[in-house]
């Protein structure tokens, strides 16, 4: 088989030749998949990416000082006016804001969309990590609750409507990783009792690895190295697979984005709908106040006239310990990014049709296993050989015009899956969190449970688990109230009588140690 002229001239012009460079020791198979690799590739896109990034690439320590200084000199925490907490609005605020949320869902002018190209390789399997399960007694993965949450919530805006028209499209980022596993997964499930004319799968684009000087490295001599472009290559997809036209023609308004691995998201959060509509956002964003000033997570700020994520790496310690005041503890950058966005369609279609190629790319040096100069394939590289560029969904707050942030509690919405072992952000964290989320619940609801219940799951491994069906942020447990009850506790949904199953294995009397709890939560009332 002769290379055809054309991408020989393809490969000069770009100055990647070096891919043909084992063409003579490869069979008819391999070349036919080295060429269909490298007409994947958009050359002049990678070009523009790394000459975006090249000046960057090679700066030293000093240049990084010098951009931490710029950063430190320049953040403003996000003005209040532009600001939102659920610990500091009444009760009526709330109430109004969850009416306008629900309002807007029920009309049918809120999607999700869920970003979910990531592998579970951290967490040890080779499946998407949508499809990980956190041990729980129902063994529900991430998908299901996910799904299960967009079901409850559809039901109570129908109902507080009286409504059919609350559905609540279900867009999935896949990537080419987890494309095909997560079509299948949701198929052997029924899509679990959803519509499937109402979650739309579509793929992120990829780019490939390159080594410092700009040339694409090989994962083998026959085939090209790829990896998806970052959470950021949402804009570009929203563009080039249809998916802005599929949600114009829903008639869809507000779109909601989240991460797939936060075991307590709240998918279309009528409260952070409303909100965001009562402040005329076309872009916002939900945060936790950080755990500690140096807490490894990105800081929404304002930098200059614009809205940002910073870095925890670019923010000096310094400026990570500021407090507002002599007398306070609050941080004055305290805003935590946990990747849950909210858009309307109007800006996310000026960002895909206007903005999407302003927006850089950042660069992530890598070990990464390619053919080395030798032609010798290395798994494991003892140094760091190569950068992959990805862009984050974060990237396109500048061009908001009408910015918003809205301060959740971590305890209520914020547990993320990162780590397969460990201390933080595991299964055994995110069953831990979720469970005391759920005790509070049925405390909140007036169930007698025992004093010491937080420290039976985290300790000894008892369980509480209550479905999405039934309640999706505390609502509709009513039946609770009064009861004792001791752990394990499951309550499911009897999907042919629509009522509530609840599998207690025995219940208290008050002598043995049990409390009542009642409190309005700030969640979804039914």
């Amino acid at each position: 088989m002769e290379i055809d002229s054309a991408i020989q001239q393809r490969l000069s012009k770009a100055n990647q030749t070096h891919l043909l460079a084992y063409w003579s020791e490869l069979n008819d198979e391999q070349r036919q998949i080295l060429l269909h690799d490298i007409n994947e590739v958009d050359f002049d896109r990678v070009k523009e990416a790394y000459d975006g990034i090249k000046h960057d690439l090679f700066t030293g320590i000093n240049g990084e000082n010098k951009k931490q200084e710029v950063i430190d000199d320049i953040m403003e925490p996000i003005p209040d006016h532009m600001a939102g907490s659920i610990d500091e609005a009444s009760r009526e605020e709330l109430e109004d804001y969850r009416q306008k949320g629900l309002k807007a869902i029920s009309q049918g002018s809120v999607c999700v969309l869920l970003l979910a190209g990531g592998q579970g390789t951290r967490l040890g399997v080779d499946y998407p990590k949508g499809m990980f399960e956190i041990d729980l007694p129902s063994k529900k993965s991430l998908y299901q609750i996910q799904a299960e949450r967009i079901r409850r919530l559809e039901q109570i805006a129908n109902e507080q409507f009286n409504t059919k028209t609350g559905i609540i499209p279900w867009f999935i980022m896949t990537s080419e990783h987890t494309q095909e596993q997560t079509e299948k997964y949701f198929r052997s499930h029924n899509y679990f009792g959803l519509k499937r004319e109402n979650i739309i799968f579509f793929e992120q684009h990829t780019l490939p690895a390159l080594d410092f000087q700009g040339k694409i490295l090989l994962e083998e001599k026959y085939r090209l190295t790829k990896a998806a472009d970052g959470n950021g290559g949402l804009y570009r997809a929203l563009k080039t697979r249809s998916v802005l036209d599929e949600m114009k023609k829903r008639h869809i308004q507000y779109v909601h984005v989240y991460g797939v691995d936060n075991i307590l998201v709240r998918l279309a959060d009528p409260i952070f709908i409303g909100f965001c509509l009562k402040k005329n956002a076309d872009c916002a964003a939900k945060v936790v106040k950080k755990t500690i000033p140096t807490e490894a997570v990105g800081v929404i700020c304002k930098v200059g006239e614009r809205f940002q994520v910073v870095e925890y790496s670019e923010i000096s310690e310094q400026t990570a310990h500021r407090k507002k005041s002599d007398n306070s503890d609050e941080l004055v950058f305290n805003a935590g990014n946990i990747c849950n966005h909210f858009f309307t369609l109007n800006f996310l279609q000026d960002v895909c049709l206007k903005g999407e190629n302003e927006l850089r790319y950042h660069v992530a040096k890598k070990k990464i296993p390619s053919v080395d100069t030798n032609g010798i394939y290395v798994d494991k590289p003892s140094q760091i050989n190569g950068i992959k560029l990805e862009k984050f969904v974060f990237d396109v707050f500048p061009f908001s015009k009408t910015f918003a942030v809205w301060e959740v509690r971590r305890e209520d919405e914020f547990s993320p899956l990162k780590n397969g072992s460990g201390s933080k952000d595991t299964a055994a964290t995110c069953r831990r969190d979720l469970m005391i989320q759920h005790v509070r619940w049925l405390q909140e609801a007036g169930a007698y449970l025992p004093l010491d219940i937080n420290k039976h799951i985290e300790t000894i491994g008892k369980t509480c688990e209550i479905s999405p069906l039934i309640s999706y942020a505390g609502e509709n447990l009513e039946f609770t109230k009064g009861q004792i009850y001791d752990l394990p506790i499951f309550i499911e949904l009897n999907t042919d009588t629509q009522e509530p199953i609840t599998d207690f294995p025995k219940k208290l009397s008050l002598s043995n140690g049990v409390t009542p709890i009642s409190m309005q939560t700030n969640g979804v009332h039914h």
